[in-house]
């Protein structure tokens, strides 16, 4: 008798597992034609323009999301955009309740500090995929606007906020890579902190 390599084995007992157990959610299926929409991230963390398209079904009258796709001109962070395309998409075609990877998404923290961008702030690049997965939800009805939302870029909907402390004209303070204060302005080409005397230009 042959033994299974491991890998075999594994595989065996995960459709063992799942054939019993778990059914495939109609809802979950994804029809040959869906309705999608693309949107243009210009990220405070990535030089690139990042796009983000987003599609979603309608079954029995409930709008749901079934699929992410992240592209982007910078193909050293493709094997990323890959994970994240799998991982969203998963989610949105297994979870009842796909809201949570908002939260999660935002939770992560960006090691360099965060930063402000059009008045709001975000601890890293996968806040503001979570913001743009959020302008879809509301987009698509899957969340209802709240009265607060106001028309920004592009048409892409966001909360209003109060206006970020400033130095100056056109001077935002954001993260200090250096003592992690919110102290670093950027003044003709160079980021300094206020705080500890950071600073750096670019080439």
């Amino acid at each position: 008798m042959l033994k299974l390599s491991q890998s075999n084995k594994i595989r065996e007992i995960s459709e063992k597992n799942t054939s019993s157990t778990y059914k495939e959610d109609p809802k979950s299926i994804r029809p040959d034609v869906v309705d999608a929409k693309v949107y243009k991230l210009k990220s405070a963390f990535i030089k690139n323009s990042v796009f983000v398209t987003m599609s979603y079904i309608k079954h029995e009258e409930q709008i749901r999301p079934i699929e992410i796709f992240i592209n982007s001109k910078d193909l050293t962070r493709a094997p990323e955009y890959v994970v994240l395309t799998r991982l969203i998409s998963a989610i949105f075609r297994r979870s009842p309740n796909p809201l949570f990877i908002l939260e999660e998404l935002q939770g992560i923290f960006d090691p360099n500090g965060g930063s402000f961008k059009e008045g709001k702030y975000y601890h890293s690049f996968y806040a503001e995929i979570a913001d743009v997965i959020e302008r879809f939800f509301y987009d698509v009805n899957i969340l209802e606007k709240p009265s607060s939302f106001t028309k920004i870029n592009d048409g892409i909907t966001s909360p209003t906020i109060d206006e970020p402390i400033s130095i100056g004209e056109n001077n935002v303070f954001k993260i200090c890579p250096d003592c992690n204060a919110k102290a670093l302005k950027t003044e003709n080409g160079c980021d300094s902190c206020m705080d500890c005397g950071y600073s750096k230009c670019d080439k």
